[in-house]
C-alpha cells in the first residue's frame, strides 16, 4: 500500500541522481499536466491566497495552446517545469523521440514565455535507463515524488488518505493541474494546508527545495 503512494526506497537507490525528497526538510507543492483554462486560475488563486509557491510540469503543447495561462504562472512568483511536449510516456518511444519532445518544450517556452525551465518530470512518472543520461545531456534535474495524492480520481477519500499517512516533512507532492482533478483540487489543497499544519510542516519554494 505504502509504495502506491511514496515508491520504494531501492528506486530512490537505484537512481540517486532523480530528486525523491526535498533537500531542505519543507514540502515541495507540484501540479503535473496544464496549464489549462478555468483549473490553473483557481489553483493560483489559492496558492496566492496561502502564500505557497509551486513548481508546475507544464505540457508543452498547452503551453502553445494557453500562452497567457503560463505567462500567469510565472507573473505569480511560480517555477514552470518540462512535462514534455506531448506528455508522451518514455517507456513507449525511442530516445530520440523524447530528445525530440524536450526540445520542441524548450523552444514553445522560450518562445512564449522568454523562459528556460531548469526542472523535468516524466510523464505518468515513467522512465527508463536512458533518462539519466538525457537528463544531464539536457542540464535538467529530474524530480520524481515522494507523495502521489490520485487527485486525477477524483476521489477526496484518496487524496485524505495519502496525504494522513504519507506526509512527511521533506515530501514532493504531486497534484494535477487537468480536468480530472478540476472538481476536487481545491477542496484536497485546503485539506493538504491543515494537514501540514496540524504536523508543523512548511512549504518552501521550488528553487531552495531542489538545491
Amino acid at each position: 500500500m505504502k509504495y502506491k503512494f511514496n515508491p520504494p526506497g531501492i528506486l530512490k537507490f537505484m537512481f540517486s541522481d532523480f530528486y525523491w525528497t526535498t533537500n531542505n526538510d519543507k514540502l515541495l507543492l507540484t501540479f503535473d499536466d496544464g496549464p489549462i483554462p478555468d483549473n490553473t486560475y483557481q489553483i493560483l488563486n489559492f496558492l496566492k491566497s496561502n502564500n505557497i509557491k509551486a513548481l508546475f510540469f507544464c505540457v508543452g503543447n498547452n503551453i502553445r495552446k494557453y500562452p497567457e495561462i503560463a505567462k500567469s504562472i510565472l507573473d505569480e512568483g511560480h517555477t514552470i517545469g518540462n512535462h514534455m511536449y506531448n506528455h508522451t510516456n518514455i517507456r513507449t518511444v525511442a530516445k530520440s523521440e523524447t530528445q525530440k519532445e524536450i526540445d520542441q518544450f524548450n523552444k514553445i517556452t522560450l518562445k512564449e514565455l522568454n523562459y528556460k525551465t531548469e526542472f523535468f518530470r516524466p510523464p505518468h512518472g515513467r522512465f527508463n535507463l536512458a533518462t539519466s543520461g538525457l537528463m544531464k545531456q539536457n542540464k535538467l534535474k529530474n524530480v520524481m515524488w515522494s507523495l502521489l495524492s490520485y487527485d486525477y480520481k477524483n476521489d477526496k477519500n484518496i487524496v485524505k488518505f495519502a496525504l494522513e499517512n504519507f506526509l512527511m516533512k521533506n515530501s514532493i507532492l504531486v497534484f494535477h493541474d487537468n480536468i480530472s482533478s478540476q472538481p476536487i483540487i481545491i477542496d484536497c489543497l485546503e485539506f493538504l494546508v491543515k494537514e501540514a499544519e496540524k504536523k508543523g510542516f512548511e512549504f518552501g519554494d521550488p528553487a531552495e527545495c531542489l538545491k
